[in-house]
């Protein structure tokens, strides 16, 4: 199972940056996955501490195993990145603090997981599937037509909202469950014309699969707690990484990244214009086309 960190290049540019003179700058990675930021910071900054933190246990498992070799200057902690203030506190403050957004590659490959629209599984999507959050498949058997509409438009811009959730409520009074992936792709296939499927661009599938995600794991929530956390575990001179995927989750980091700068005059943002991925990368990994660096240093 591999992971290509999205922005890679850009986001150690900034740590070398901004920790340039800290002989061991304290590092938090709120979004571990499969390591893969932890592993370039650990290896391009070699007197960093990095303190993982992930809501995944097959994520903290596979990252520790990945990164023993550095032995004590990493440690990985279980828990939502939008608990950080609660799960971090007693190693504050931190030299930089740094999180990707996307869903791993782990998540996605991992069928029984419930988060691709490729493979055929339970129809799960929890960060956490030990937690008692309730799965996609239990948001679909129990919210209204009206409900699954308002989510699949606001969390995905499902253009087919109110006739996908439609169908679904149709399908639940027929007794019919959809309890696996394959089970919402062919009811979306099914449903959309075939001119309209191939005028979409994308699998016709992607917009719900994603707004299910966000709502499952309460995603935005997540991210706003996280972003009200973060001053509190900062060193003067921290610097916050955020790398984003989709509008919903930038404009609430652009919009709180403006506020510590103008209204609170905490620091300063330190990218003006989110930073984008250059062709050759988005080229090589179709996950990157989507992500948008923001950078912002508390002074």
């Amino acid at each position: 199972m591999t992971h290509e960190p999205v922005l890679l290049a850009e986001v150690l540019e900034f740590l070398r940056t901004s920790l340039h003179g800290i002989a061991e700058p304290r590092i938090v990675d709120g979004t571990l996955g499969l390591g893969g930021y932890s592993e370039s910071i650990l290896e391009g900054l070699p007197g960093a501490r990095v303190l993982g933190v992930d809501r995944d246990p097959m994520a903290i498992a596979l990252s520790e195993r990945r990164l023993e070799r550095f032995a004590s200057r990493f440690r990985a902690v279980h828990g939502g990145f939008g608990g950080i203030g609660a799960l971090v506190r007693e190693d504050a403050p931190f030299d930089a603090l740094v999180f990707d957004l996307g869903v791993s590659n782990m998540q996605l490959s991992e069928a029984e997981r419930g988060f691709s629209f490729q493979h055929d599984g339970p129809l799960d999507m929890r960060m956490d599937p030990h937690g008692d959050a309730p799965t996609a498949a239990e948001v679909l058997e129990e919210k209204s037509a009206e409900e699954l509409a308002r989510i699949f438009w606001e969390y995905g811009g499902e253009r087919y909202s109110r006739r996908i959730a439609s169908r679904i409520e149709s399908e639940r009074r027929r007794g019919r469950r959809l309890a696996t992936t394959g089970d919402l792709v062919a009811l979306i296939r099914g449903l959309l014309p075939a001119p309209v499927q191939r005028k979409m661009g994308i699998h016709p599938a992607r917009r719900v699969f994603q707004a299910l995600r966000i709502f499952v794991n309460d995603e935005l929530a997540e991210l706003e707690s996280m972003l009200e956390s973060l001053p509190g575990l900062a060193a003067e001179g921290c610097v916050v990484v955020i790398v984003s995927y989709h509008s919903l989750e930038d404009r609430i980091v652009k919009h709180r990244f403006r506020a510590w700068e103008k209204e609170e005059k905490r620091g300063k943002v330190l990218t003006r214009h989110p930073i984008l991925p250059q062709e050759e990368e988005t080229a090589r990994n179709f996950k990157a086309r989507s992500a948008k660096l923001r950078v912002f240093v508390f002074s």
